[in-house]
């Protein structure tokens, strides 16, 4: 197979999702980096030879050199430009030089030693002994994050040189006491306060704003609780950015690589578990007890293969029971469809919840298969064959991905919880209409999908159900019309669980 056609058969592993490309010559090296809001798309534009009539030179040359791809898949596009921006400049490749100035990210800098330093806006960062932060996507967010910083703090903003006239009496330099009043070495305290919230101690600030906002909310105050939350929404646009920890997108993973890698050690695998699925139960005392399984691969999560279960076989409040009846029923339809397995099962729990997972695979003849417990108290990782847990460090690679897992299979089972009980809320509008019975309620919700589409429907419709001749459906027809709910969009479809 020809190198391009090797290209082009892999674009069917690309996802249709915000991430970023990279193009490699045929000696390894690094000649593009891309960013693109879907991948699958993007990269399909390069394999097109109907386009090759329509690209100038140096497009051309850029495609007849590309032997190799590889792509990251981010949250968002924002993140996508950061990551790209990353990318370029740490790997320069020969056909980004109009990306390599930096003109689309902003920096804020502030030089130490300016008699009276201010925070400004650049472009470029240079190595003239100022501080610089970011770079930020956000232009607009980092603005109000900036006039925050000169509120809270008391900073001076643009401009150069001592505080004029003017910015000694603006309001928005007193705080925490009045500018005219502060020495020079009280100033800079101020600005090495600023520069901590720019280096990410920010979390404190964020919650009184959220509650000063609330406050003024209580209080009627709304224009001033809008401006509060203006503000916090700058804020938490330009940190959720900057904070985020880029290195897992980095090619070759290497954060999530790191993962993987300490948890084969963890687990004791030959190799690191590329795919992971992880279980939770979710109850309110034993009542709508569902459970759900998500799957991550190569540390990231793989919404296309998330389930959810009924429990079907528990009685009352009995996660161990009912986590050995979800991984039981997961790995039973595995074996039946010919599936492929993962390469480690995460169980949220501790030694009980382990041990019924581990006699769910044994009985389904899969003893070999690697299955650990996450319990929640300690964060201890348990293992099948060890009666002592396995301790972490907290900035353990490893504990960060299990953490990971097991927090987004929690998320997932609750909010399948939540979506069965508003469900049976609106169902339980036709316990109210006499003459109906549990069979012909289930046959409505079996033929209609929710009490919403039953609303929807005709008499002819209703009537068409076994059971419901044409005044019995004219008199449920009747019944929900005088039943309508307030407002709309109360109920919701059914949701298909694993069988």
């Amino acid at each position: 197979m020809a190198a391009s056609d090797q290209l082009k058969a892999r674009l069917a592993d690309v996802p249709g999702k915000p991430g970023v490309y990279i193009f490699r010559d045929r000696l390894g090296k690094v000649i593009y980096v891309g960013k693109a809001a879907n991948l699958r798309r993007r990269l399909r534009q390069y394999f097109q030879p109907s386009r090759n009539q329509t690209w100038d030179r140096k497009f051309k040359a850029l495609v007849d050199s590309i032997e190799a791809f590889e792509f990251h898949v981010v949250h968002n596009e924002p993140e996508a430009l950061l990551l790209e921006g990353k990318l370029i400049k740490e790997f320069k490749p020969r056909y980004n030089v109009s990306f390599r100035d930096d003109k689309r990210f902003l920096l804020v800098k502030v030089d130490p030693r300016e008699e009276w330093p201010r925070f400004r806006f650049a472009r470029l960062k240079k190595d003239d002994g100022a501080r610089y932060f970011g770079p930020y996507v956000h232009a607009t967010a980092l603005r109000k994050t900036v006039s925050f910083m000169r509120k809270k703090y008391g900073v001076l903003t643009f401009g150069r040189g001592a505080p004029t006239e003017r910015e000694l009496k603006y309001s928005s330099y007193q705080v925490p006491a009045r500018l005219s009043d502060c020495t020079q070495e009280q100033y800079r305290q101020r600005v090495e306060q600023a520069c901590g919230f720019l280096e990410g101690q920010h979390k404190e600030h964020l919650a009184e704003i959220e509650q000063e906002m609330q406050a003024a909310a209580a209080a009627l105050e709304f224009e001033k609780a809008a401006e509060l939350r203006d503000m916090l929404e700058g804020l938490q646009d330009t940190v959720a950015v900057k904070t985020r920890k880029f290195a897992r997108e980095l090619p070759g993973g290497i954060e999530p690589e790191a993962e993987l890698v300490e948890l084969r050690g963890v687990l004791g695998l030959p190799s690191p578990p590329r795919v992971i699925e992880g279980f939770d139960i979710s109850h309110i005392s034993g009542t709508y007890s569902v459970g759900s399984m998500v799957r991550f691969k190569d540390a990231r999560p793989d919404k296309d293969n998330y389930r959810h279960f009924r429990i079907k076989t528990v009685e009352g409040t009995d996660d161990f029971a009912s986590i050995r009846e979800i991984v039981g029923r997961r790995y039973r339809r595995i074996l039946d469809e010919g599936g492929a397995l993962p390469d480690a099962v995460l169980i949220d729990g501790g030694k009980g919840q382990l041990d019924y997972a581990r006699a769910a695979l044994i009985q389904l003849g899969l003893p070999s298969l690697p299955v650990f417990g996450l319990a929640k108290e300690h964060e201890e990782i348990f293992l099948p064959d060890r009666t002592e847990p396995v301790r972490l460090p907290d900035n353990s690679p490893a504990l960060r991905l299990v953490r990971r897992i097991r927090d987004e299979a929690h998320r997932f089972a609750q909010k399948y919880h939540f979506q069965l009980r508003k469900q049976r809320i609106a169902e339980s509008i036709l316990d109210d209409f006499p003459g109906i019975g549990g069979k012909r309620k289930q046959l409505l919700l079996q033929t209609f999908g929710s009490v919403k589409r039953l609303r929807a429907a005709t008499v002819e419709e209703l009537a068409s159900v076994p059971g419901f001749g044409g005044k019995t459906a004219a008199e449920l027809r009747k019944f929900l019309d005088e039943h309508a709910p307030a407002t709309s969009g109360d109920e919701q479809a059914g949701v298909s669980p694993e069988p």
